[in-house]
């Protein structure tokens, strides 16, 4: 779970300062207002991490990317290319690493890690991108001390050298030439083992970052239409995709899994799971994915809306259901220990519903798979005034720790991007409220009143 993330010189943001994760991240804010490059970061972070050319520093973007950043200089504020593109953040695994050191007879143990890194360009057509430093952090649970271990370029010479804390560094006899630059933004070279010794953990340590950014899914704001049949072959799809486009194989695929949200509670599969949400949410009476006839390939959604006993197909039903059905699946089948980046759920969707996005978020992040908890982590982006106040009511009613669920907004003017989390206390008032946060209802209210009052004054003279 990503627990922290600041980013300098980024798009629309000249420093967001040190913004806290929780299990359940929920960004408000104006269009525009540059919430949604907070996770397009973590997606670019992500595609160049999964990139096969490893001399590619950062991978912005293309037709075949969940995001698509455009030009090296199009990703900085003020497309200023001669300032540095900086970031860190902080993630806890969901098991332990831990580093032996030989040499300095020290043993690093725990889950708590940080990564943090300087990139910069030349002035050329296109810019060159080069890492200016990179370091690595783990704490260990036990001691709290701290093993960090990063490597930063010479400007002049355009060397790099090797810095460490928490251990010392052991140059290998007759092998004094610098470190390689990285690879991409983030792996240490080939060479450092030859030119050290004792820091073989250091593939390790760039193994555990890559497999926080790669358990990122991502579902964006516009989902797929749904169709009157789906064909699956049988593959294991790793989500519902960036527009829900697998959503009905993600729950064909996951039928052999159970879930529930306490050890004492039945176990229930992922369709009957999603099933039972949509009714408590109200969109749908019943829901099922079933096959057209013995030994077909082919698949139906066939559901009965609230009040009615006729069974329909998925795409005989208001467009609603079938935009919050990618957010429902996505939210169980998704990898245990994954990131869930949702962009407004809450499209098409009535007031009530919205509402209800908030419970299943919660209840998402506190669900059980197969015996284990899940530990999923959700970032979400809505507009949505109606998921907050259930959030709120939620953690008023000590349903939910008000620690486990962050909320920010986002606003820009003439200094670019800000960010302020919402100050909610454990009864679920916010302190800190901003003003016209969701419009001004006081005043539409008081409006009409005149209004309503000035046409009836006309009527009787």
């Amino acid at each position: 779970m990503f627990t922290r993330l600041r980013l300098k010189n980024f798009k629309a943001w000249e420093d967001t300062g040190d913004i806290e994760l929780a299990p359940l991240t929920v960004l408000f804010g104006a269009n525009s207002s540059g919430k949604s490059s907070l996770h397009q970061f973590l997606l670019m972070l992500q595609q160049t991490v999964e990139s096969p050319d490893r001399r590619r520093v950062l991978h912005t973007g293309d037709d075949r990317t969940p995001v698509d950043l455009g030009a090296y200089a199009s990703v900085l504020r003020n497309g200023n290319i001669e300032a540095p593109l900086a970031f860190e953040f902080d993630w806890r695994r969901d098991r332990p690493l831990t580093v032996d050191h030989e040499h300095s007879r020290t043993r690093f143990h725990g889950t708590d890690m940080g990564f943090r890194a300087a990139i910069s360009a030349t002035s050329e057509t296109p810019p060159r991108l080069h890492v200016d430093s990179y370091e690595y952090r783990l704490t260990s649970s036990d001691s709290g001390d701290t093993l960090s271990l990063g490597s930063a370029r010479d400007a002049g010479s355009g060397d790099y050298s090797v810095h460490a804390e928490g251990i010392e560094l052991v140059r290998t006899l007759g092998r004094q030439w610098p470190v390689s630059a990285p690879s991409h933004f983030h792996a240490f070279p080939d060479d450092l083992p030859t030119r050290y010794q004792f820091l073989d953990f250091a593939a390790d340590l760039t193994l555990a970052l890559e497999e926080q950014l790669l358990a990122v899914n991502y579902l964006g704001p516009l989902r797929k239409q749904p169709r009157r049949t789906y064909r699956w072959s049988g593959e294991e799809v790793s989500h519902v995709g960036w527009s829900g486009e697998y959503t009905v194989d993600a729950l064909l695929a996951g039928q052999s899994r159970r879930y529930n949200f306490d050890p004492e509670q039945e176990t229930k599969h992922l369709q009957v799971l999603v099933a039972e949400w949509l009714r408590t949410l109200g969109v749908i009476e019943s829901f099922a994915v079933t096959p057209i006839g013995a030994g077909r390939d082919e698949y139906e959604v066939r559901v009965t809306t609230p009040g009615s006993s006729r069974e329909v197909l998925l795409t005989d039903v208001g467009f609603g259901v079938s935009q919050v059905l990618p957010v429902l699946v996505e939210a169980f089948y998704s990898a245990p220990g994954s990131t869930v980046v949702v962009e407004q759920p809450e499209i098409h969707l009535h007031p009530s519903v919205q509402a209800g996005l908030a419970d299943l978020f919660l209840a998402a992040t506190s669900a059980r798979e197969n015996g284990k908890p899940r530990s999923t982590q959700f970032i979400v982006e809505s507009h949505s005034e109606h998921l907050l106040r259930r959030l709120l009511r939620r953690i008023a009613e000590g349903e939910v720790d008000a620690a486990d669920v962050r909320c920010y907004t986002v606003n820009f003017d003439e200094r670019g991007s800000t960010i302020e989390a919402l100050d909610v206390d454990e009864y679920g008032n916010v302190r800190n409220w901003p003003a016209n946060f969701f419009g001004d209802p006081a005043a539409d209210l008081v409006a009409q009143s005149r209004s309503a009052r000035r046409r009836r004054q006309g009527r009787s003279t």
